[in-house]
């Protein structure tokens, strides 16, 4: 059964749980702590090599014991064969099935020749990975108790302000070096890379150093900018990950020492994972790491095409619709998927077995299915074990689906395996075992906007003891100058109070004067689907008919409800955010609007009161002066300095006034 990729849909009779945890709780919200798997002490750096051993040997115990539980048990060992024959454990469907393991014995292509490219002690690589610095260990401490000290980064070159986390204890040098050209980056001589744009400098200081970023202006104009620095960034973290490992098997062949230790790896090869919205946000990524690593082969790029292109029939979406829109949902919109690539020295395999893949390409939705849930027999999250970098690329675009998959995934990142999958512990780096891989991985994210589920994403599960960034813009605002716009405040003493406080003021404060004036086409928008569905269901034996709009509703009904609302048979249509961020609808017929709660995308906000009011004046529909009324609560603070702007969210917060009308 598929898992649905929305919130748990409550039904027509179901009321939700007035203490459940809202978007807007998050946003002041301290939050749990993120999971900590036995993070060993740093202190016990300091120790005898007795003690040091410990993590490592009661991990091989551990394996030990799973393997010998396999071997009298040949039940387990069928389904763990079937396992490997598929790309993560449940099948998306044929097309997206893994290729079979290859045959004993069958040579495989690596990637570079043993003599290429000598390291550079001063790569940040080597410094992060290789051999970490004791001040580096020691902060391992301090980021594991969130205690982070942060500070604004003055010049940084990016826009809005820039601040800089880092765990407290040792100073150590973070983002400290000035990218001026390609040359400074430290690349692999097989990478073609452009020179670098202004962005790509000032961001590359960052990302290159393997800093966590938390960027969110991405922008339509910036995209193209952002995708080719972070897949350059991970091809030439691949390509260093497996040019090490190799020149290394080479000196341990030609060693006379049986003693030598080379700590090089993970326990499984996939290092990059890519979390993106749809197939053709995919089919973007690939082209740049294509056009960056320029293979001399592409094995199984045909079938590549097939699945992940968008046939030539496929219905064109209408040039009127916004550009933000045409640009999220163009070509091949799927949301279900995940896909293995394999760099060899001239290949590049599509489709490959996930454990022996470096690069990792999947939506949430389809990586959750591969890793399954608690009651699944077949689940598996062996292969996040060893991602040293993850990228999330247009996070506004996956809180519309569903972010809990995201959280789900971020949960069984970095994790002690389950069965060795071939592992040779000899060579398994120490953070590896003493399991603090998380602390080493760079996380990036990349979104148009900031909101509280980001915001607890870079709090509780971007832990780089290389520090962490975030960009907080500086808002202009998205106000309409179309007719008079009311902002009331309502103050509940906690973000688990709001739903029931917004309930209670908009059925007693505005929602009478509604039902009785029937000469006015009013849109209320819920950008909650929980808030939908209740308010939806109060409605149901309102005196005048209502009709609705979200994501869920049928597009007969959709058509109905539009039709009726034109008319004026409703004088009310309810309509859901994630309804117009999927369709973006052109409502006609409306002449005021009422916001139940503000939209994340500030876009929708003029949209919605700008764009369906607007129409209706030109058509000569608006009888009154158009009136655009807002409910919001400090809580909603993110959101109401995207509509308002930076200077005026503080004072609307905070002041003892509860109402503000602008004109």
């Amino acid at each position: 059964m598929r898992t649905e990729n929305r919130p748990k849909e409550i039904t027509q009779t179901e009321e939700p749980d007035s203490n459940s945890e809202t978007s807007e709780d998050l946003e002041l919200r301290n939050g749990e702590d993120s999971e900590d798997l036995g993070s060993s002490d740093p202190e016990s750096e300091s120790e005898d090599d007795a003690a040091a051993a410990k993590p490592y040997n009661l991990l091989l115990q551990s394996l030990v014991a799973s393997n010998e539980f396999n071997r009298h048990n040949p039940k387990r060992q069928k389904l763990d064969f079937t396992q490997d024959q598929e790309d993560g454990v449940i099948l998306l469907d044929g097309k997206d099935m893994a290729d079979e393991p290859k045959q004993e014995g069958e040579p495989e292509e690596e990637i570079v020749d043993v003599g290429s490219d000598n390291e550079d002690q001063s790569d940040p690589f080597e410094s992060h990975f290789t051999s970490p610095s004791p001040a580096l260990l020691a902060s391992i401490s301090s980021a594991s108790k969130g205690e982070w000290k942060d500070t604004k980064l003055p010049n940084s070159g990016l826009p809005g302000n820039v601040y800089l986390s880092t765990p407290r204890g040792p100073k150590q040098t973070t983002g400290g070096r000035r990218i001026e050209s390609i040359k400074d980056l430290n690349l692999k001589k097989r990478l073609v890379a452009e020179e670098l744009t202004p962005l790509q400098k000032s961001l590359g200081q960052l990302v290159f150093d393997y800093v966590d970023v938390l960027y969110g202006e991405r922008t339509l104009g910036n995209a193209e900018e952002l995708r080719r620095m972070y897949s350059l960034h991970a091809l030439n973290h691949v390509l260093k990950t497996r040019d090490r490992v190799l020149k290394n098997n080479a000196h341990l062949a030609k060693a006379t020492d049986k003693e030598i230790e080379l700590r090089d790896q993970g326990f499984t090869r996939p290092k990059v994972l890519f979390i993106l919205p749809t197939r053709n946000a995919c089919v973007e990524v690939i082209n740049a790491l294509v056009d960056i690593l320029q293979p001399e082969q592409q094995e199984n790029k045909k079938r590549f095409q097939n699945t992940y292109y968008s046939p030539l029939d496929t219905e064109r979406i209408s040039p009127n619709k916004p550009e933000d829109f045409r640009a999220l949902f163009s070509g091949n919109h799927d949301d279900l998927f995940r896909l293995g690539l394999k760099l060899t020295r001239k290949t590049l395999k599509y489709f490959s077995q996930f454990y022996n893949s470096d690069i990792i390409l999947a939506s949430p939705l389809g990586l959750r299915m591969a890793i399954g849930d608690e009651s699944d027999k077949r689940r598996d999250y062996d292969f996040l074990s060893s991602i040293e970098l993850v990228v999330v690329d247009q996070a506004d675009a996956l809180l519309m689906q569903n972010w809990d998959h995201l959280e789900h995934i971020f949960k069984h990142l970095n994790l002690i395996p389950k069965d060795p999958h071939g592992c040779d512990f000899g060579r398994v780096r120490q953070w590896y075992l003493d399991t603090n891989a998380k602390y080493f991985r760079q996380t990036l994210v990349f979104g148009g906007f900031v909101t509280p589920e980001i915001m607890k994403l870079f709090n509780h599960n971007m832990l780089n003891v290389a520090g962490k960034v975030k960009t907080q813009a500086e808002y202009i605002g998205s106000m309409i100058d179309l007719g008079v716009q009311i902002f009331t405040r309502i103050d509940p003493p906690t973000p688990a109070a709001d739903p029931d406080t917004r309930f209670d003021y908009f059925t007693k404060a505005i929602l009478p004067s509604l039902l009785r004036n029937t000469s006015t086409s009013t849109l209320i928008f819920i950008p909650s689907y929980f808030d939908f569905v209740r308010m939806r269901n109060y409605l149901s034996n309102a005196p005048i008919p209502i009709g609705a709009i979200s994501e869920e509703t049928p597009v007969s009904s959709v058509a109905r409800a539009r039709s009726h609302f034109f008319t004026g048979r409703h004088s009310v249509l309810l309509y859901s955010e994630r309804a117009h961020h999927f369709r973006r609808y052109d409502i006609r017929g409306v002449t005021s609007v009422v916001f139940y709660g503000l939209p994340d995308n500030p876009l929708f906000y003029r949209e919605v009161a700008g764009g369906f009011i607007g129409r209706s004046v030109g058509e000569g529909r608006a009888k009154e002066q158009p009136k655009v009324r807002v409910i919001f609560s400090r809580w909603d603070a993110m959101k109401l300095e995207r509509i308002v702007g930076s200077k005026r969210v503080r004072v609307m917060c905070m002041d003892k006034g509860d109402t503000f009308e602008f004109v």
